[in-house]
């Protein structure tokens, strides 16, 4: 298999940066779309040139780390499925794919392919957890959560930050992102006692940061991995209104 990547290069957030053509081939339809980029970096290597840097960990879509646009889309030309669980069988041979960072002043590039995610650090700083002192676990049936409850905080809290919500909405908002932190533990019981504290923190940082405001255009659900939904921005501006009132 051939194809044709134009890669974003890029030395820094004050570097211009371009995409650069390399032709590629001996690929396999079986490789993972990553696997196809170190294909690319060996050859590089070979030739002497400088590798092209992308980010990822597990390779298994949990971590949400090597998202990267490819031909106009967060993560690729697929429903719910991360950039590491794309497989080049989704690409014709001989075709020219286009991979580019995630775009959004939050997240400067920090070489070809990476940027920084900090600030999603930073917002998960001002109220993602709670203070209670965990122990040892309890019995499952000790704290009584009704299953409508807990499926939806388990929905929220299955975001792995990836960023692909901030870089695919026109705004750059957080959005998705923030509320499904704030609603996961929200909904629980666990996270009750801080849930006002939670929700002022968690959205104050997000403007903080430079994120844009959502205009619920729904991108950002569209291009979630896991699909979570917007709603849950609508429950976060519906608890921080409550949060003013009642905080």
């Amino acid at each position: 298999m051939e194809v044709t990547f134009k890669i974003w290069r890029q030395d820094g957030s004050e570097d211009k940066g371009a995409l650069q053509s390399y032709e590629v081939d001996g690929l396999s339809e079986d490789m993972s779309f990553l696997e196809a980029l170190d294909h690319l970096n060996e050859q590089l290597v070979l030739k002497g040139e400088e590798v092209i840097a992308f980010e990822y960990d597990c390779r298994e879509g949990i971590c949400g780390q090597c998202g990267v646009f490819i031909n106009g889309r967060a993560h690729g030309p697929h429903d719910n499925m991360t950039t590491c669980q794309l497989h080049m069988r989704s690409f014709e041979n001989g075709s020219t794919i286009v991979v580019e960072p995630w775009r959004a002043a939050s997240f400067p590039v920090i070489k070809d392919l990476i940027i920084d995610r900090s600030a999603f650090d930073r917002i998960i700083e001002h109220g993602a957890y709670i203070s209670a002192k965990t122990g040892t676990a309890p019995e499952a049936n000790a704290i009584p959560i009704p299953k409508p409850v807990a499926d939806a905080a388990m929905d929220a809290a299955a975001c792995i930050g990836c960023g692909a919500c901030v870089a695919t909405c026109k705004n750059s908002s957080a959005a998705l992102f923030t509320a499904a932190k704030i609603n996961h533990l929200n909904k629980l019981p666990q996270g009750k006692a801080e849930q006002h504290r939670r929700v002022i923190g968690m959205t104050d940082q997000m403007k903080e940061e430079g994120f844009g405001s959502c205009t619920f255009t729904g991108a950002c659900e569209v291009e979630c991995p896991e699909g979570i939904s917007i709603t849950n921005i609508a429950e976060m501006n519906f608890r921080f209104i409550k949060a003013k009132i009642f905080g």
